[in-house]
Protein backbone atom coordinates (compact mmCIF):
# COMPACT_ATOMS: atom_id res chain seq x y z
CA UNK A 1 0.00 0.00 0.00
CA UNK A 2 1.30 4.04 -0.67
CA UNK A 3 1.04 6.35 1.81
CA UNK A 4 -2.52 7.82 1.15
CA UNK A 5 -4.10 4.28 1.30
CA UNK A 6 -2.51 3.74 4.36
CA UNK A 7 -3.69 6.92 5.57
CA UNK A 8 -7.48 6.34 4.59
CA UNK A 9 -7.36 3.20 6.27
CA UNK A 10 -6.43 4.57 9.83
CA UNK A 11 -8.76 7.75 9.68
CA UNK A 12 -11.26 5.46 8.76
CA UNK A 13 -10.92 3.65 12.31
CA UNK A 14 -10.26 0.21 11.07
CA UNK A 15 -6.78 0.43 12.29
CA UNK A 16 -5.87 1.81 15.72
CA UNK A 17 -2.74 -0.33 16.14
CA UNK A 18 0.72 -0.30 13.93
CA UNK A 19 2.91 -2.83 14.92
CA UNK A 20 6.68 -1.72 12.79
CA UNK A 21 9.42 -4.75 12.83
CA UNK A 22 12.81 -6.31 11.76
CA UNK A 23 14.09 -9.69 13.33
CA UNK A 24 17.34 -10.23 15.17
CA UNK A 25 19.81 -13.20 14.51
CA UNK A 26 17.57 -16.00 15.17
CA UNK A 27 14.95 -14.62 13.10
CA UNK A 28 12.29 -13.47 16.00
CA UNK A 29 10.06 -10.50 15.53
CA UNK A 30 11.12 -7.27 17.68
CA UNK A 31 9.70 -3.80 17.22
CA UNK A 32 7.31 -1.16 18.63
CA UNK A 33 3.61 -0.93 18.97
CA UNK A 34 2.17 2.24 17.83
CA UNK A 35 -0.83 4.16 17.99
CA UNK A 36 -1.87 4.31 14.47
CA UNK A 37 -2.33 8.20 14.49
CA UNK A 38 1.25 8.74 16.02
CA UNK A 39 2.68 6.21 13.31
CA UNK A 40 0.50 8.02 10.28
CA UNK A 41 2.03 11.32 12.03
CA UNK A 42 5.36 10.52 12.26
CA UNK A 43 6.89 7.01 11.93
CA UNK A 44 5.19 6.84 8.47
CA UNK A 45 7.79 9.15 6.65
CA UNK A 46 10.00 9.49 9.64
CA UNK A 47 10.64 5.90 10.50
CA UNK A 48 11.53 5.23 13.65
CA UNK A 49 14.32 4.09 16.23
CA UNK A 50 15.35 0.92 18.51
CA UNK A 51 18.36 0.01 20.24
CA UNK A 52 21.21 -1.45 18.34
CA UNK A 53 22.06 -3.96 21.25
CA UNK A 54 19.06 -5.92 19.79
CA UNK A 55 21.40 -7.55 17.07
CA UNK A 56 24.06 -8.37 19.81
CA UNK A 57 21.74 -10.13 22.32
CA UNK A 58 21.60 -13.86 23.21
CA UNK A 59 18.36 -15.81 23.16
CA UNK A 60 17.69 -14.63 26.62
CA UNK A 61 18.17 -10.66 25.92
CA UNK A 62 21.54 -10.39 27.34
CA UNK A 63 23.84 -8.56 25.47
CA UNK A 64 27.03 -10.60 24.43
CA UNK A 65 30.67 -8.98 24.59
CA UNK A 66 33.08 -9.44 21.96
CA UNK A 67 30.50 -7.43 18.76
CA UNK A 68 32.47 -4.43 17.40
CA UNK A 69 28.73 -3.58 15.92
CA UNK A 70 27.25 -2.31 18.93
CA UNK A 71 29.15 -2.97 22.75
CA UNK A 72 28.79 -1.30 26.05
CA UNK A 73 32.07 0.67 25.35
CA UNK A 74 30.24 2.28 22.13
CA UNK A 75 27.19 2.84 24.83
CA UNK A 76 24.55 0.75 22.74
CA UNK A 77 22.92 3.83 20.77
CA UNK A 78 19.95 3.76 18.70
CA UNK A 79 19.39 2.40 14.55
CA UNK A 80 16.78 3.37 12.47
CA UNK A 81 13.71 1.39 11.38
CA UNK A 82 12.76 2.15 7.92
CA UNK A 83 8.91 1.00 6.94
CA UNK A 84 9.19 -1.10 4.04
CA UNK A 85 5.03 -0.05 2.68
CA UNK A 86 5.38 -2.57 0.38
CA UNK A 87 4.70 -4.76 3.53
CA UNK A 88 1.74 -3.25 4.80
CA UNK A 89 -0.89 -5.70 6.31
CA UNK A 90 -3.56 -5.26 8.48
CA UNK A 91 -3.35 -8.64 10.70
CA UNK A 92 -6.91 -10.43 11.51
CA UNK A 93 -5.84 -12.38 14.61
CA UNK A 94 -5.07 -8.92 16.32
CA UNK A 95 -7.73 -6.63 16.65
CA UNK A 96 -7.30 -3.37 14.46
CA UNK A 97 -4.16 -4.21 14.20
CA UNK A 98 -1.73 -3.61 10.89
CA UNK A 99 1.94 -4.66 11.13
CA UNK A 100 4.88 -3.52 8.73
CA UNK A 101 7.84 -4.51 7.99
CA UNK A 102 10.94 -2.90 8.55
CA UNK A 103 14.32 -2.06 7.09
CA UNK A 104 17.31 -1.62 9.52
CA UNK A 105 19.19 1.42 9.10
CA UNK A 106 22.31 3.52 10.68
CA UNK A 107 21.21 6.14 12.52
CA UNK A 108 23.11 8.61 11.45
CA UNK A 109 24.16 7.79 8.15
CA UNK A 110 20.86 6.13 7.04
CA UNK A 111 22.49 3.44 5.16
CA UNK A 112 21.89 0.02 5.39
CA UNK A 113 22.81 -2.01 8.53
CA UNK A 114 24.75 -4.44 7.15
CA UNK A 115 24.56 -7.24 9.63
CA UNK A 116 20.89 -7.35 10.25
CA UNK A 117 19.24 -9.79 8.26
CA UNK A 118 16.86 -8.06 5.88
CA UNK A 119 20.28 -6.55 4.69
CA UNK A 120 22.27 -9.49 4.15
CA UNK A 121 19.05 -10.84 2.08
CA UNK A 122 19.08 -7.50 -0.03
CA UNK A 123 22.45 -7.39 -0.98
CA UNK A 124 22.17 -10.97 -2.62
CA UNK A 125 18.69 -10.10 -4.29
CA UNK A 126 20.74 -6.57 -5.71
CA UNK A 127 23.32 -8.91 -7.04
CA UNK A 128 21.13 -11.07 -8.33
CA UNK A 129 19.26 -8.22 -9.95
CA UNK A 130 22.44 -7.01 -11.25
CA UNK A 131 22.78 -10.25 -13.50
CA UNK A 132 18.91 -9.66 -14.48
CA UNK A 133 17.86 -12.18 -12.53
CA UNK A 134 14.17 -12.57 -10.11
CA UNK A 135 14.67 -14.77 -7.20
CA UNK A 136 11.66 -16.74 -6.87
CA UNK A 137 11.29 -18.74 -3.03
CA UNK A 138 8.95 -20.89 -0.74
CA UNK A 139 9.39 -22.15 2.59
CA UNK A 140 7.94 -25.73 3.81
CA UNK A 141 7.67 -25.48 7.35
CA UNK A 142 6.81 -27.75 9.71
CA UNK A 143 6.39 -27.62 13.64
CA UNK A 144 5.12 -29.32 16.51
CA UNK A 145 1.70 -28.27 18.42
CA UNK A 146 1.07 -29.36 21.89
CA UNK A 147 -1.99 -29.24 24.03
CA UNK A 148 0.17 -27.70 27.04
CA UNK A 149 -0.51 -23.78 27.30
CA UNK A 150 2.81 -21.73 26.71
CA UNK A 151 2.95 -20.62 30.23
CA UNK A 152 2.45 -24.34 31.76
CA UNK A 153 5.00 -25.84 29.54
CA UNK A 154 7.64 -23.37 30.47
CA UNK A 155 6.42 -24.03 34.28
CA UNK A 156 7.34 -27.72 33.54
CA UNK A 157 10.72 -27.22 32.51
CA UNK A 158 8.89 -28.09 28.29
CA UNK A 159 8.84 -31.70 29.78
CA UNK A 160 6.00 -33.62 29.79
CA UNK A 161 3.91 -31.77 27.01
CA UNK A 162 0.44 -33.48 25.65
CA UNK A 163 1.11 -33.17 21.68
CA UNK A 164 -2.07 -32.90 19.87
CA UNK A 165 -1.98 -36.11 18.13
CA UNK A 166 -0.83 -39.43 19.75
CA UNK A 167 -0.16 -41.25 16.40
CA UNK A 168 1.86 -40.65 13.43
CA UNK A 169 -0.35 -38.47 11.03
CA UNK A 170 1.49 -37.94 7.86
CA UNK A 171 -1.28 -37.22 5.38
CA UNK A 172 -3.48 -38.35 8.16
CA UNK A 173 -6.78 -36.59 7.83
CA UNK A 174 -8.87 -38.24 10.98
CA UNK A 175 -6.05 -36.85 12.92
CA UNK A 176 -5.98 -33.91 11.09
CA UNK A 177 -9.26 -33.05 11.24
CA UNK A 178 -8.48 -33.49 15.29
CA UNK A 179 -5.99 -29.91 15.08
CA UNK A 180 -8.51 -28.08 12.69
CA UNK A 181 -9.73 -25.79 15.49
CA UNK A 182 -6.40 -24.42 15.38
CA UNK A 183 -4.77 -25.26 11.66
CA UNK A 184 -8.07 -23.78 10.02
CA UNK A 185 -7.74 -20.23 12.45
CA UNK A 186 -3.85 -20.25 11.16
CA UNK A 187 -5.20 -20.83 7.39
CA UNK A 188 -7.51 -18.50 7.64
CA UNK A 189 -5.74 -15.26 9.22
CA UNK A 190 -2.80 -15.75 7.01
CA UNK A 191 -4.61 -15.77 3.73
CA UNK A 192 -6.56 -12.75 5.56
CA UNK A 193 -3.99 -10.88 6.11
CA UNK A 194 -2.48 -10.70 2.83
CA UNK A 195 -0.24 -14.15 3.09
CA UNK A 196 -1.35 -16.55 0.85
CA UNK A 197 -1.83 -20.18 1.95
CA UNK A 198 -1.90 -23.59 -0.16
CA UNK A 199 -2.18 -26.19 2.09
CA UNK A 200 -1.42 -27.37 5.44
CA UNK A 201 -1.07 -31.37 6.46
CA UNK A 202 -0.14 -33.89 9.04
CA UNK A 203 3.11 -34.94 9.61
CA UNK A 204 5.22 -37.58 10.59
CA UNK A 205 6.05 -36.71 13.67
CA UNK A 206 3.09 -36.91 17.00
CA UNK A 207 1.56 -33.34 16.85
CA UNK A 208 3.77 -32.38 13.59
CA UNK A 209 1.76 -30.71 11.01
CA UNK A 210 3.06 -28.66 7.88
CA UNK A 211 1.95 -25.37 6.46
CA UNK A 212 2.75 -24.19 2.88
CA UNK A 213 2.43 -20.82 1.74
CA UNK A 214 2.44 -19.05 -1.67
CA UNK A 215 6.06 -18.64 -3.42
CA UNK A 216 7.06 -15.29 -4.04
CA UNK A 217 9.89 -13.48 -4.66
CA UNK A 218 12.15 -14.32 -2.03
CA UNK A 219 12.06 -10.72 0.14
CA UNK A 220 8.36 -11.39 -0.04
CA UNK A 221 8.90 -14.61 1.06
CA UNK A 222 11.29 -13.85 4.18
CA UNK A 223 9.18 -11.28 5.36
CA UNK A 224 5.98 -13.97 4.37
CA UNK A 225 8.05 -16.37 6.63
CA UNK A 226 8.50 -14.40 9.89
CA UNK A 227 4.93 -13.21 10.01
CA UNK A 228 3.84 -16.93 9.97
CA UNK A 229 5.53 -17.92 12.80
CA UNK A 230 4.37 -15.10 14.55
CA UNK A 231 0.81 -15.39 13.52
CA UNK A 232 0.71 -19.18 14.48
CA UNK A 233 2.81 -18.41 18.21
CA UNK A 234 0.36 -15.70 18.76
CA UNK A 235 -2.72 -17.94 17.87
CA UNK A 236 -1.42 -20.50 19.78
CA UNK A 237 -1.71 -18.17 22.96
CA UNK A 238 -5.12 -17.32 21.91
CA UNK A 239 -6.15 -21.11 21.81
CA UNK A 240 -4.29 -22.27 25.20
CA UNK A 241 -2.22 -24.45 22.83
CA UNK A 242 1.56 -23.98 22.14
CA UNK A 243 3.46 -24.57 19.11
CA UNK A 244 7.44 -25.38 18.35
CA UNK A 245 9.68 -24.70 15.70
CA UNK A 246 12.76 -26.27 17.15
CA UNK A 247 14.48 -28.52 14.89
CA UNK A 248 14.42 -31.62 17.29
CA UNK A 249 12.02 -30.88 20.21
CA UNK A 250 12.09 -34.87 21.17
CA UNK A 251 14.09 -37.50 20.64
CA UNK A 252 12.90 -40.85 18.45
CA UNK A 253 11.00 -38.48 16.90
CA UNK A 254 10.92 -36.25 13.36
CA UNK A 255 12.71 -33.53 13.23
CA UNK A 256 11.00 -30.17 12.16
CA UNK A 257 12.40 -28.64 8.40
CA UNK A 258 12.13 -25.76 6.57
CA UNK A 259 12.38 -27.17 2.80
CA UNK A 260 13.10 -24.16 0.59
CA UNK A 261 12.32 -23.89 -2.71
CA UNK A 262 14.21 -21.43 -5.07
CA UNK A 263 13.92 -20.61 -8.80
CA UNK A 264 15.20 -17.33 -10.63
CA UNK A 265 13.20 -15.49 -13.22
CA UNK A 266 14.14 -13.74 -16.30
CA UNK A 267 11.54 -11.10 -17.02
CA UNK A 268 8.12 -13.20 -17.26
CA UNK A 269 10.17 -16.47 -17.76
CA UNK A 270 12.20 -19.13 -15.87
CA UNK A 271 16.25 -18.65 -15.87
CA UNK A 272 16.42 -22.54 -14.95
CA UNK A 273 14.80 -23.56 -18.47
CA UNK A 274 15.89 -23.10 -21.98
CA UNK A 275 14.23 -24.89 -24.88
CA UNK A 276 11.83 -27.17 -22.53
CA UNK A 277 14.10 -28.40 -20.86
CA UNK A 278 17.17 -27.45 -17.82
CA UNK A 279 19.60 -24.76 -18.40
CA UNK A 280 22.95 -24.30 -17.92
CA UNK A 281 21.86 -21.61 -15.20
CA UNK A 282 19.76 -24.25 -13.53
CA UNK A 283 23.05 -26.67 -13.28
CA UNK A 284 25.39 -24.07 -12.37
CA UNK A 285 23.08 -23.10 -9.67
CA UNK A 286 22.94 -25.85 -8.27
CA UNK A 287 26.12 -26.79 -8.49
CA UNK A 288 27.14 -23.41 -6.53
CA UNK A 289 24.31 -24.00 -3.88
CA UNK A 290 25.74 -27.66 -3.25
CA UNK A 291 29.46 -26.65 -3.39
CA UNK A 292 28.86 -23.99 -0.66
CA UNK A 293 26.38 -25.95 1.56
CA UNK A 294 29.24 -26.70 4.23
CA UNK A 295 30.43 -23.36 4.50
CA UNK A 296 26.85 -21.71 4.84
CA UNK A 297 25.62 -24.22 6.92
CA UNK A 298 25.48 -22.27 10.55
CA UNK A 299 22.46 -20.48 7.96
CA UNK A 300 20.52 -23.34 7.43
CA UNK A 301 21.24 -24.72 11.01
CA UNK A 302 21.87 -22.46 13.44
CA UNK A 303 21.42 -23.43 16.95
CA UNK A 304 22.88 -26.41 18.76
CA UNK A 305 19.43 -28.42 18.66
CA UNK A 306 19.41 -28.21 14.67
CA UNK A 307 22.48 -30.77 14.43
CA UNK A 308 19.95 -33.52 16.25
CA UNK A 309 17.55 -33.35 13.21
CA UNK A 310 20.40 -35.10 11.01
CA UNK A 311 19.69 -38.35 11.53
CA UNK A 312 19.74 -41.57 8.78
CA UNK A 313 15.95 -42.87 7.82
CA UNK A 314 14.76 -39.78 9.69
CA UNK A 315 13.55 -37.59 6.26
CA UNK A 316 15.83 -35.39 7.03
CA UNK A 317 19.16 -35.44 4.68
CA UNK A 318 22.69 -36.64 6.09
CA UNK A 319 24.56 -36.02 3.00
CA UNK A 320 25.09 -33.63 0.53
CA UNK A 321 23.78 -35.01 -2.96
CA UNK A 322 20.64 -33.99 -5.50
CA UNK A 323 18.55 -36.14 -6.92
CA UNK A 324 15.58 -35.95 -9.12
CA UNK A 325 11.83 -36.38 -6.87
CA UNK A 326 14.34 -38.06 -3.88
CA UNK A 327 13.26 -37.41 -0.11
CA UNK A 328 16.49 -39.16 0.83
CA UNK A 329 18.61 -36.11 -0.82
CA UNK A 330 19.54 -32.77 0.66
CA UNK A 331 18.63 -31.21 -2.86
CA UNK A 332 15.70 -32.40 -4.43
CA UNK A 333 14.74 -30.82 -8.05
CA UNK A 334 11.03 -31.00 -8.54
CA UNK A 335 8.42 -29.27 -10.88
CA UNK A 336 8.53 -29.13 -14.77
CA UNK A 337 8.42 -26.43 -17.19
CA UNK A 338 8.59 -23.05 -16.27
CA UNK A 339 7.72 -24.30 -12.36
CA UNK A 340 10.99 -26.31 -12.15
CA UNK A 341 13.06 -25.77 -9.33
CA UNK A 342 15.63 -26.80 -6.47
CA UNK A 343 14.21 -27.89 -3.09
CA UNK A 344 17.28 -27.96 -0.17
CA UNK A 345 15.55 -30.10 1.97
CA UNK A 346 19.16 -29.09 4.61
CA UNK A 347 17.43 -26.01 7.13
CA UNK A 348 15.36 -26.44 10.13
CA UNK A 349 12.66 -24.86 10.75
CA UNK A 350 14.58 -22.76 13.51
CA UNK A 351 16.54 -21.10 10.57
CA UNK A 352 16.15 -17.46 9.94
CA UNK A 353 14.69 -17.34 6.52
CA UNK A 354 16.56 -14.01 5.89
CA UNK A 355 19.80 -15.86 6.58
CA UNK A 356 18.86 -19.09 4.78
CA UNK A 357 17.55 -17.33 1.14
CA UNK A 358 20.51 -15.09 1.79
CA UNK A 359 22.85 -18.15 1.45
CA UNK A 360 21.54 -19.98 -0.72
CA UNK A 361 21.37 -17.07 -3.30
CA UNK A 362 24.97 -16.28 -2.70
CA UNK A 363 25.80 -19.57 -3.17
CA UNK A 364 23.62 -20.51 -6.23
CA UNK A 365 24.72 -17.10 -8.08
CA UNK A 366 28.71 -17.81 -7.67
CA UNK A 367 27.95 -21.53 -9.19
CA UNK A 368 26.54 -19.12 -11.94
CA UNK A 369 29.68 -17.00 -12.78
CA UNK A 370 31.97 -19.78 -12.00
CA UNK A 371 30.36 -22.59 -14.13
CA UNK A 372 30.50 -24.70 -11.43
CA UNK A 373 29.05 -28.08 -11.98
CA UNK A 374 27.17 -30.04 -9.63
CA UNK A 375 28.20 -33.60 -8.87
CA UNK A 376 26.11 -36.47 -11.41
CA UNK A 377 22.54 -37.35 -10.24
CA UNK A 378 22.20 -39.57 -7.36
CA UNK A 379 19.73 -42.44 -7.73
CA UNK A 380 18.58 -44.80 -4.90
CA UNK A 381 18.67 -44.27 -0.81
CA UNK A 382 21.14 -41.53 -0.18
CA UNK A 383 21.67 -42.63 3.64
CA UNK A 384 22.77 -45.81 2.58
CA UNK A 385 25.62 -43.98 0.50
CA UNK A 386 28.58 -43.71 2.53
CA UNK A 387 30.83 -42.38 0.56
CA UNK A 388 28.80 -39.32 0.02
CA UNK A 389 29.84 -36.14 1.64
CA UNK A 390 27.87 -35.62 5.55
CA UNK A 391 26.28 -32.40 5.82
CA UNK A 392 28.12 -30.80 9.33
CA UNK A 393 26.76 -32.94 12.16
CA UNK A 394 27.59 -29.94 14.78
CA UNK A 395 27.09 -26.51 15.33
CA UNK A 396 30.78 -26.46 16.45
CA UNK A 397 32.01 -28.37 13.13
CA UNK A 398 29.38 -26.08 11.28
CA UNK A 399 31.13 -22.81 13.21
CA UNK A 400 34.88 -23.74 11.99
CA UNK A 401 33.77 -24.47 8.06
CA UNK A 402 32.24 -20.64 8.29
CA UNK A 403 35.00 -18.76 9.31
CA UNK A 404 37.39 -20.94 7.46
CA UNK A 405 35.33 -19.86 4.29
CA UNK A 406 36.62 -17.58 2.04
CA UNK A 407 33.86 -17.47 -0.37
CA UNK A 408 31.85 -17.05 2.91
CA UNK A 409 33.74 -14.24 4.21
CA UNK A 410 33.40 -12.35 0.34
CA UNK A 411 30.43 -13.03 0.12
CA UNK A 412 28.90 -11.19 3.11
CA UNK A 413 31.68 -8.88 3.85
CA UNK A 414 34.32 -9.43 6.17
CA UNK A 415 32.65 -7.32 9.09
CA UNK A 416 29.19 -9.29 8.29
CA UNK A 417 31.29 -12.64 8.69
CA UNK A 418 32.98 -12.40 11.88
CA UNK A 419 29.69 -10.47 13.64
CA UNK A 420 28.14 -13.75 13.04
CA UNK A 421 30.86 -16.01 13.46
CA UNK A 422 30.76 -14.50 16.70
CA UNK A 423 27.18 -15.21 17.12
CA UNK A 424 26.86 -18.77 16.43
CA UNK A 425 30.30 -19.36 18.54
CA UNK A 426 28.79 -17.94 21.39
CA UNK A 427 26.05 -20.00 20.79
CA UNK A 428 28.23 -23.06 20.74
CA UNK A 429 29.64 -22.23 23.65
CA UNK A 430 26.80 -21.13 25.73
CA UNK A 431 25.74 -24.93 25.56
CA UNK A 432 28.60 -25.90 26.27
CA UNK A 433 28.70 -24.21 29.86
CA UNK A 434 25.30 -25.60 30.70
CA UNK A 435 24.55 -28.85 32.51
CA UNK A 436 21.89 -31.12 31.15
CA UNK A 437 18.98 -33.20 32.39
CA UNK A 438 20.52 -35.84 30.36
CA UNK A 439 23.75 -35.44 32.22
CA UNK A 440 21.86 -35.59 35.64
CA UNK A 441 20.07 -38.73 35.02
CA UNK A 442 23.29 -40.92 33.16
CA UNK A 443 26.43 -39.71 35.80
CA UNK A 444 24.47 -38.35 38.82
CA UNK A 445 24.48 -41.90 41.00
CA UNK A 446 26.11 -44.05 38.37
CA UNK A 447 29.14 -42.98 37.58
Amino acid sequence: MNAKEIARVIKSGAVDTVIAAFTDHYGRLMGKRFDASFFLEHTLDHGTHACNYLLTTDMEMEPTPGYTFANWELGYGDFHLVPDLDTWTVVSWLDKTAFVHCDVNDEHTHAPVAVAPRSILRRQIQRAASSGYEPIGASELEYYAYRTPFRQASQQSYQNLEPLGWYLEDYHLLQGTRQEFFTSQVRRHLSASGIPVESSKGEWGLGQHEINVRYANVLRMADNHALLKQCMKELAEQAGISVTFMAKPAHGQAGSSCHIHLSLRRGSRSAFVAKNAPSNEFRWFLGGWMAHAPGFMVFYAPTVNSYKRYEDLSWAPTRLAWSRDNRTAGFRVVGSGQSLRIECRIPGADANPYLAYAAALASGLDGIANRIEPPPAFEGDVYAARSLPRVPDTLEHAVDLFEASDFVKASLGEDVHQHYAHFFRSEQRAFERVVTDWERKRYFERI
